[in-house]
């Protein structure tokens, strides 16, 4: 069974990126556009869209023009955007790179991705530098001033005059961030002009930011969250960011609380700090309108319970890079609102869960693969036709490698990932689901789960657990209020305490980080035992 948006299909105008993104510069040119939420610095509207000119004007001086790629490795900051809508303007497309990324990580991407050039911070200028003589880049720009590279500074004394270029919206690669998909070493993820503007038009059907919006830039802009529904969607629609170079969770606060924020883009950690942190009580956030939770699954009961601490709308959303990103959102009538869901499609989306062996469409409440087909799945992974076909089929169905099910009004709810799904003697188990049963437990600050192999099961559930300040309880007592919540065949089996759950700037926890570790370990105590004998 396919289900559709249950939006009317919107018009997607045919028009390339940087004009899109910047449509209300010159009526909002004395608005603020970005604001530094630190030091207070801003861009107004109408000195983006000249910065963008003139950056696109200094590039192209240099002999950067269509079908080139730059890369972008510094973390938040008001000026991301500009080098990102100056490469667009001239036919170029952006690589977006982790700040904490490793030289090899970083050369590795820059590689992959042909850039030759390079905009960073003094922060990470060395790497950024080692990465330049490892690769093709030709200069290495900084936000500031540092050795060994250019200053941001001298691409804003141009003229402004950049030449014009003709743009094939539906073709043309305008962003080029990297994903490892369901599986195997992060890819280029091509998205084009069309991509990004179907989603941005997308989502702004949705009404989730408008004009009068402050929105709170703390997620990464690396990543295609921060990118598209942060920076590109709020600058869309005339709305104030209001950047922030790192998460730090009283700072957070306190930023929402200084600058009136109405809109909240999260990810599950930072919910659950909202939901169980008592810091929350000592901040004014009643300015907040909307939180918007993506990323990774988020439970029924930790989205109730933001929404009745901070008593604002909270909603989900669902996507991947490879669809720019969003697939599900949840309507913004809070009468529509279903708890636990990701929503509904966007409009001109459809979307199926499919049998994980058979690939047979399933219905309502049927559990399976879920597959999207829409104007915003991108044109394929770069150079890298195997992998392209592997998710996106000869139908245009892009397999998500996530696994979930739509409810009878066509609501999606994410259960976990295919390839992190535990067998439990033949049945399967979702993480996911578990660790939302573990967070609704008053000493449970986080969890996640992994599959532990086990002689008898094949794999059991094995949970991690991080205890919150001043509470005691043992493992007995969380395995026995799990086992009370679930079916039989997901109860947890083990459980470990630890200090901290690993997790990726979006949010997402690592479980093979976890797995890996555990393996480890078994392999270690399989070593021991034969030494027995």
């Amino acid at each position: 069974m396919i289900f559709r948006s249950p939006f009317p299909d919107i018009a997607i105008p045919d028009t390339s990126f940087t004009p899109f993104v910047l449509q209300h510069a010159e009526r909002l040119a004395e608005k603020p556009a970005v604001v530094d939420g630190v030091t207070g610095k801003a861009y107004s509207y109408g000195q983006l869209a000249r910065s963008v000119q003139q950056v696109a004007a200094s590039l192209a001086a240099r002999g950067f023009g269509k079908g080139d790629v730059l890369a972008l490795y510094t973390p938040n900051l008001p000026e991301y955007l500009i080098p990102f809508l100056a490469a667009s303007l001239l036919g170029g497309a952006t690589t977006t790179i982790n700040p904490l990324y490793t030289v090899d990580e970083l050369t590795f991407q820059l590689t992959d991705a042909a850039a030759t050039y390079l905009f960073t911070v003094p922060a990470v200028v060395e790497k950024a530098l080692e990465g330049q003589q490892r690769s093709h880049v030709k200069e290495v720009f900084v936000f500031g001033e540092a050795s060994g590279a250019t200053s941001f500074q001298t691409l804003l004394e141009s003229d402004g005059i950049a030449p014009s270029v003709t743009i094939n919206t539906r073709e043309d690669v305008v962003a080029l961030p990297y994903s490892s998909g369901t599986t195997g070493l992060a890819k280029g993820v091509m998205l084009t002009h069309q991509n990004l503007v179907a989603n941005l038009c997308q989502l702004t059907s949705m009404q989730f930011v408008r004009e009068q919006d402050v929105v709170i830039g703390v997620l990464p802009f690396y990543h295609i969250y921060g990118l598209v529904v942060i920076l590109s969607l709020s600058l869309a629609n005339g709305a104030t960011i209001v950047s922030l170079p790192r998460f730090d969770f009283p700072q957070f606060l306190q930023t929402i609380q200084d600058y009136h924020v109405t809109v909240g883009n999260v990810v599950p950690p930072i919910m659950l700090a909202l939901a169980k942190q008592p810091i929350v009580e000592t901040y004014d956030l009643s300015s907040l309108r909307v939180i918007l939770s993506a990323a990774a699954p988020l439970g029924k009961e930790l989205q109730e319970a933001v929404a009745q601490r901070l008593d604002c709308l909270v909603v989900q959303g669902w996507g991947l890079t490879e669809t720019s990103p969003d697939v599900t959102f949840t309507p913004m009538d809070p009468g529509k609102v279903r708890p636990g869901s990701t929503g509904v499609c966007v409009p001109n989306t459809a979307s199926k869960a499919v049998d994980l062996t058979t690939g047979t469409e399933l219905g309502p409440r049927q559990s399976g693969e879920i597959c999207v087909r829409g104007p915003q799945v991108m044109k394929g992974y770069l150079n890298n036709p195997e992998a392209t076909a592997r998710m996106l089929d000869t139908d245009g169905w892009l397999h998500t490698g996530d696994i979930g099910y739509f409810d009878e009004d066509g609501y999606l709810y994410i259960v976990d990932r295919l390839k992190e799904l535990i067998k439990y003697k033949g049945m399967q188990v979702a993480p996911a689901e578990l660790e939302a049963v573990l967070l609704t437990h008053p000493a449970v600050a986080d969890a996640a789960v992994i599959p532990s192999a086990d002689e008898e099961a094949g794999e059991v559930p094995k949970a991690y657990i991080v205890l919150k300040p001043e509470t005691v309880a043992t493992a007995y007592e969380l395995v026995t209020y799990v086992a009370e919540r679930v079916a039989p065949h997901k109860r947890i089996r083990r459980l470990e305490f630890v200090e901290q759950i690993p997790k990726s700037a979006s949010g997402k926890i690592l479980r093979r980080v976890l797995i890996e570790q555990e393996r480890a370990r078994s392999q270690v105590v399989q070593e021991r035992r034969a030494d027995l004998y």
